[in-house]
């Protein structure tokens, strides 16, 4: 039980860290090179979640089905 405390304190310090100026630094401040590289990784990860929705049964996540709108999007006018 400890060990789990442990790890939500490290994810909870993980988070604290400044996501968006970490992502402009890994491409030295290029703001267009972020995004491109930001939305490379959105397209690919939609492709791999449309592959999963394939190769998964319903019978195997009990319902569930993957989406590629979040709940926020969907709601949106």
């Amino acid at each position: 039980m400890l060990a789990a405390t442990n790890a939500c304190e490290a994810d909870q310090d993980e988070q604290e860290i400044d996501e968006v100026a970490a992502a402009l630094a890994w491409h030295d401040g290029d703001a267009e090179a972020t995004i491109r590289t930001l939305l490379a990784d959105c397209r690919h990860l939609r492709e791999q979640l449309a592959l999963a929705e394939i190769a998964t049964s319903l019978g195997f996540t009990r319902g569930w089905r993957p989406t590629c709108v979040r709940e926020s999007e969907a709601e949106q006018p």
